[in-house]
C-alpha cells in the first residue's frame, strides 16, 4: 500500500490518493479495510475507488461522491492499469466544489499514475 497524503487542496477540501496491487474483489475489500484502519481515512468524507481486476472485472465505488468511482475507472482504463486499486480520499472543507470535484479526482489519480 502506498499513500500520497496531502495530495491536493481546493477551497478547504483536502485530498489524498492511495493504491496497491489487488487480484480479486476480496483483496480490494481487504485493501479498503486496511486503509480505513487508519483513523484519518476512516473519518474521511469520501473514499472513492476503482480497480480493473486481472480477469477484466471492473469494480468501483463512489462512497457518496457521486460519479467519482467512474472517473477513476475511466482513467485506469485509459492507462491500462490492471490489478491496481486506486482510492481518492476527500475530507470536505465546507465549500461545495460542483463540477470541479471531478477535476480534483482526476488530478489525484494523475498524481498516482505519475508517482
Amino acid at each position: 500500500m502506498h499513500i500520497i497524503e496531502n495530495a491536493l487542496r481546493d477551497r478547504g477540501s483536502k485530498y489524498a490518493v492511495s493504491g496497491g496491487a489487488v487480484g480479486s474483489a476480496e483483496e480490494a475489500k481487504a485493501f479498503l479495510k486496511t486503509l480505513c484502519r487508519k483513523k484519518k481515512f476512516a473519518k474521511a468524507t469520501h473514499n472513492s475507488w476503482a480497480v480493473i481486476l486481472p480477469d477484466g472485472t471492473q469494480l468501483k465505488n463512489d462512497d457518496g461522491e457521486s460519479g467519482a468511482g467512474l472517473v477513476i475507472l475511466r482513467m485506469l482504463e485509459r492507462e491500462r492499469l490492471i490489478g491496481e486499486i486506486v482510492v481518492v480520499t476527500r475530507w470536505f472543507g465546507g465549500t461545495k466544489l460542483g463540477g470541479d470535484r471531478f477535476r480534483r479526482v482526476q488530478d489525484a489519480v494523475r498524481l498516482w499514475i505519475d508517482r
